[in-house]
């Protein structure tokens, strides 16, 4: 009987075992860091970012995968498809900036305030864009933000001041005194 619980507590200890061998033991350094740049060049493909996160996953592959190869192959070939579909490019400003305003309706802020940004490199004096961000600044709930490029937009042209009076997508800041002010300074 003695022997038995040698034989079980010896069988125990071994670590499992798979069809392709042993399974390595998870505290391996070296393994530790390919699971967090694994985990890291995933985040990358999950926030868009397809040229980083291929350039991440090929770095893995050449570094010896190991267990990871298929997977870090398929997520290249997934970050290859999107890096090919290219960027989206525009004919003219007006359709930009109608892209960009598509993108606020349909609540994808973030996208939204990009395409903007973009717009003002491009042209700095782009008063529709600096109006563009105070509608996307009114509708998130950010009212110093709103009046900022809602001024800056009034400043490069007053007709913005008669067209925001008008939009609704401001009724979150009809109460505030300051934008008020702002749209009817003669009274």
């Amino acid at each position: 009987m003695a022997q038995t619980k040698t034989e079980t507590a010896t069988s125990s200890k071994r670590p499992p075992r798979t069809l392709a061998g042993t399974v390595p033991a998870m505290t391996d350094a070296a393994r530790t860091q390919m699971l967090a740049h694994y985990e890291a060049a995933l985040r990358l493909m999950q926030d868009g970012k397809y040229e980083k996160a291929h350039a991440a996953f090929d770095k893995m592959l050449a570094a010896g995968p190991g267990e990871f190869a298929d997977r870090i192959r398929m997520y290249i070939s997934a970050c290859l498809q999107q890096v090919s579909k290219g960027k989206t490019t525009f004919t003219s400003h007006e359709e930009h900036y109608d892209y960009a305003i598509s993108l606020l309706n349909d609540g994808h802020y973030e996208d939204a305030r990009e395409q903007f940004k973009e717009i003002l490199k491009a042209n700095d004096k782009a008063d529709y864009a600096f109006y563009g961000l105070a509608v996307l600044a009114s509708m998130t709930g950010d009212s110093h933000t709103c009046l900022e490029h809602l001024t800056e937009a009034i400043r490069q042209n007053p007709r913005n001041r008669i067209q925001a009076r008008a939009d609704s997508d401001f009724q979150d800041m009809a109460d505030d005194p300051r934008f008020t002010e702002l749209l009817y300074p003669e009274a």
